[in-house]
């Protein structure tokens, strides 16, 4: 199906604001009663503020946030000096022919970054000095979660939202899925405080978007077409062998079989506005590491064989985490350098993350891996 159609309007808008007396993401003293089930979360500095008024939080058990400390698991067979290259099928249409498309980037997540974006588009010669398209008929897609932790999560969207009227306009296209920032973000904008039914106590979208790292800039600054746009984007895509898919999770599988299935029901959970079935779709997209233990490969290829393709790309998961290391935040430290993407699960996933917020990097690879 076309990004961005759904069966019904789309209808979220500015209402169910949050309470204007929610502190900055970070504060100390703003973070809400009772801990979440995993582990604690680290968050910007901020300055000391009030608590919000609202309800003890405890998140599901199988809830797992991007965290510093998040648990890894010891292991030294997934490290690699540079991407496993295998063949991939070429495109159905060549560049060179008449009409045909350019090459196929991705991008990872971007949590914010706005000037490392920039940086790493224009180095790939994607955007000009001025931030404009300059690819041609080149194809982009962003694996997911623009927002949160970053200082500038909607500039990003912004800069997302022009370049794919550029490119359109050169022949090429931009595009982007659905990541769980997004379903974070639309369901703080939408719900706050409103509790939901976790399975494992009381949450809420507001608590849980400033635990991980809601930007109180962005949402002083988030618009209804904003809104519009994070809620027609697509969670699934298949393009020259690749599945795109934000999450290394099969979670997918629960919403369709087939990539058209899953893209319009995760639309019509937005359409239908329910806090309850919007947070099960968070918690399930925040789900992680399916591809990365011995039965990884097996994981693939259960999406593969529903959705199609040869390989899944994805985003979500930091690479020092499926390198089993974390790497510091501040910079410092003795975490594992990325300098691309991390091929595993015997050849048949991508990771894209290149841990941004982690004093990583942010990275734009053009698909298929060539080195």
């Amino acid at each position: 199906m076309t990004q961005g159609a759904s069966q019904g309007p789309m209808v979220w808008t500015m209402g169910a604001q949050p309470p204007a007396s929610v502190p900055p993401p970070g504060a100390p003293s703003g973070m809400p009663a009772g801990p979440p089930a995993g582990p604690p979360l680290h968050l910007p500095a901020g300055p000391p503020a009030a608590p919000p008024a609202a309800p003890p939080v405890q998140l599901p058990e199988d809830y797992t946030p991007t965290a510093r400390d998040l648990p890894v698991i010891g292991r030294t067979d997934t490290l690699i000096d540079h991407p496993v290259v295998l063949p991939v099928p070429e495109p159905a249409t060549s560049p060179d022919m008449p009409g045909g498309m350019g090459p196929l980037y991705v991008v990872g997540d971007v949590h914010g970054f706005y000037d490392e974006l920039r940086e790493a588009l224009a180095a790939e010669g994607l955007i000009d000095a001025d931030g404009d398209w300059a690819a041609g008929n080149a194809r982009l897609w962003f694996l997911g979660d623009f927002t949160d932790r970053g200082p500038d999560g909607i500039g990003v969207i912004d800069l997302v939202m022009q370049l794919s009227a550029q490119a359109a306009a050169a022949g090429g296209y931009c595009k982007a899925l659905m990541g769980n920032h997004e379903l974070l973000l639309l369901g703080a904008k939408r719900f706050g405080d409103t509790p939901v039914q976790s399975g494992a106590g009381t949450a809420s979208f507001q608590a849980a978007w400033l635990l991980n790292g809601g930007q109180k800039s962005d949402m002083d600054r988030l618009e209804d077409h904003h809104l519009q746009w994070m809620a027609r984007l697509d969670a699934v895509m298949e393009e020259d062998g690749h599945l795109l898919v934000h999450s290394d999770t099969t979670a997918y599988l629960e919403y369709g079989g087939s990539i058209e299935a899953v893209n319009d029901t995760v639309h019509e959970v937005l359409t239908r506005s329910d806090a309850d079935e919007v947070w099960d779709l968070f918690r399930k997209f925040t789900k992680r590491f399916a591809f990365r233990d011995e039965s990884g490969s097996q994981a693939v290829r259960e999406l593969l064989d529903a959705y199609g393709g040869n390989r899944v790309v994805h985003g979500h998961s930091p690479i020092p985490y499926l390198l089993g290391e974390v790497g510091a935040e501040d910079g410092e430290g003795d975490g594992i350098a990325v300098n691309g993407p991390h091929v595993y699960a015997d050849g048949l996933a991508i990771a894209m993350d290149g841990g941004i917020t982690m004093a990583g990097k942010l990275l734009v690879v053009q698909l298929p891996l060539t080195g």
